[in-house]
């Protein structure tokens, strides 16, 4: 396989690892990142699927403990059977809404102008929320209430209907809204990633199995080993940045980047 190729296939991983679980939108960053780099078609999605599972692994892998002991005590712990309760219902909203429309989401959003769009009102969302958010009613993501995690849930369903709007950063801010602190409402969003991302890699991958070839499979194990460790290293990096500050500076990187792509792509054709 060409070394460039490879070299590619990291810097999606990097990309994907580094965006999936800050507010900025990983799969707007990998649409125009594979535009760049001529990655585009049904593998290289498939590729772009597949890597997602390395960050997933990563939140996984740092909270194995946290699991393993939710799953072990499930009939015995009110934390855990309320951590798995939360998790499911903030599932829902996006699996009943996400599948019917997955097919048009791709073929009319998975573009530059719309990407950037959301970019920029995502980025003016966090703002508002950041500029009314008060004192957090909930400080802990083991006593999450029902009703706010299915709030999550619901308000989870904008980053599927509309890419580039950031799972992780509608499920951080609606967390915020509804009253979870900065810390609860980031790991929440890490958790609901699991099932949530997943539940799609898996179905989007069982649909394009007849791409995929024994050949492929260093590109693949390049983008997921990579996408594993920069996720490692993000998302202990994001725990202790909100412990202490605003998500104002990615709000603003939303804004700047979404208008740079507007920038760029507002007048060609195929956009």
């Amino acid at each position: 396989m060409e070394p460039l190729l490879l070299l590619k296939a990291a810097l999606l991983g990097i990309v994907e690892g580094v965006t999936e679980f800050i507010p900025v939108s990983s799969t707007g960053h990998l649409i125009l990142v594979q535009e760049w780099l001529g990655l585009t078609g049904r593998k290289e999605n498939a590729f772009i699927i597949f890597i997602q599972l390395g960050a997933i692994l990563a939140v996984v892998w740092l909270y194995r403990m946290k699991f393993i002991d939710a799953v072990l005590n499930l009939g015995r712990k009110s934390s855990a059977r309320n951590l798995v309760l939360n998790l499911i219902i903030g599932t829902l909203p996006a699996v009943v809404i996400g599948l019917p429309t997955e097919k048009w989401i791709e073929a009319h959003l998975f573009r530059p102008v719309p990407v950037a769009l959301a970019f920029a009102v995502g980025g003016l969302a966090i703002l508002l929320v950041e500029r009314w958010y008060g004192t957090p009613s909930v400080d802990s993501v083991d006593w999450i209430p029902l009703k706010k995690a299915f709030g999550v849930g619901v308000i989870q369903v904008l980053a599927v209907l509309f890419p580039g709007t950031s799972r992780s950063g509608a499920t951080i801010m609606g967390g915020l809204v509804l009253g979870l602190s900065r810390t609860a409402a980031t790991e929440f969003s890490f958790f609901l990633a699991i099932p949530a991302m997943l539940g799609a890699s898996i179905i989007k991958l069982f649909k394009v199995r007849d791409l995929l070839s024994a050949a492929d499979i260093p590109l693949f194990a390049v983008g997921f080993g990579v996408s594993f460790l920069s996720a490692l290293l993000v998302i202990r990096g994001l725990l202790s940045y909100v412990s202490r500050k605003s998500f104002v500076p990615f709000a603003w990187y939303r804004i700047l980047f979404g208008a740079l792509i507007l920038i760029l792509y507002w007048n060609r054709e195929s956009f």
